[in-house]
């Protein structure tokens, strides 16, 4: 089955629509450059602004709880974004340090969070630098007073995007996303350790370069039921085109499916039976889709 995507917003000339989740009732989705989390009613198709001064947050997740988080990229920190309005800060360092651009983050069923934190220029004033030497996956552990230690968890990664934790807990898939031609881009499985460090990764599938430049690698992800990978990639530069990918755990491609965006960013599944998937793009649209699948998420 062929997924056609229907187009429900228009880019606006405001660039990347991010973090698509799902709550049970509602689609809740980023306009990084907006400062917005916009809220989609699948009943009447309404797409109204839920929370605004977000100050280019890009990632977003509920943890069990039903509580929900995000990567906010222009504050240089993890949120917790309050039902009462409260916009309320969870970490901004590491080892003392500033975080670099907090991207995309997965919750386990203990409430860590998992978090991938690059540097996106783009997605900062002008006047910020990177004072951390490492681009890398950190990981946030919740403590008995409600606060969080902050972990560093790889430490060979370059530029991590997409992230995601298997539903048996065991694995964490890391898109690794440079555009720099000698790095890879890669699909990675970690192995999650008991101690929650992380094991040696086993690359599951590789973007390649040709004379018109490098492939998008996966931008962001997420699960169905059977745990294959749901991913963004590709865009109108080089290879095959922009796409959504569905992984086997193992990394085999099981279908590809072409969209109507230069550079798709995220994803996720929603609606009552779980089976239609939500799009984000770099233009800033946000499509949706009638699969044959039935999506996965910890929450509801």
């Amino acid at each position: 089955m062929s997924w056609k995507f229907e187009l429900l917003k228009k880019p606006a000339g405001i660039p990347i629509t991010e973090g698509p989740v799902w709550d049970g009732e509602h689609i809740y989705f980023t306009h990084i450059h907006a400062s917005i989390i916009y809220r989609y009613d699948l009943k009447t198709d309404a797409i109204t602004p839920w929370r605004t001064g977000v100050d280019r947050t890009n990632g977003l997740a509920f943890d069990a709880e039903g509580r929900l988080f995000g990567c906010c990229q222009g504050g240089r920190r993890m949120m917790r974004f309050d039902p009462d309005g409260k916009n309320v800060v969870i970490a901004d360092k590491v080892g003392g340090q500033p975080l670099n651009t907090p991207n995309d983050l997965a919750i386990d069923r203990k409430g860590r969070i998992w978090f991938t934190n690059p540097w996106n220029a783009d997605n900062v004033d002008k006047t910020e630098t990177q004072q951390l030497e490492n681009r890398s996956v950190l990981r946030m552990d919740p403590q008995k007073d409600g606060k969080y230690t902050v972990t560093r968890v790889t430490f060979d990664t370059t530029q991590p995007n997409g992230i995601l934790v298997s539903q048996d807990q065991n694995t964490l898939y890391v898109a690794e996303s440079g555009y720099d031609k000698d790095i890879a881009r890669e699909l990675r499985a970690y192995p999650i350790k008991e101690d929650g460090s992380l094991g040696p990764y086993k690359t599951l599938f590789t973007w390649g370069a040709d004379h018109h430049g490098v492939h998008r690698g996966i931008d962001g992800m997420c699960l169905d039921a059977d745990g294959n990978i749901i991913a963004t990639a590709g865009w109108e530069v080089a290879g095959a085109g922009p796409m959504l990918y569905v992984f086997s755990p193992t990394g085999r491609v099981l279908e590809t499916h072409p969209i109507a965006a230069n550079r798709p960013t995220n994803c996720c599944f929603g609606g009552p039976d779980m089976t239609t998937l939500f799009v984000t793009s770099v233009e800033g649209h946000f499509f949706k889709a009638q699969t044959i699948r039935v999506g996965w998420a910890m929450f509801p």
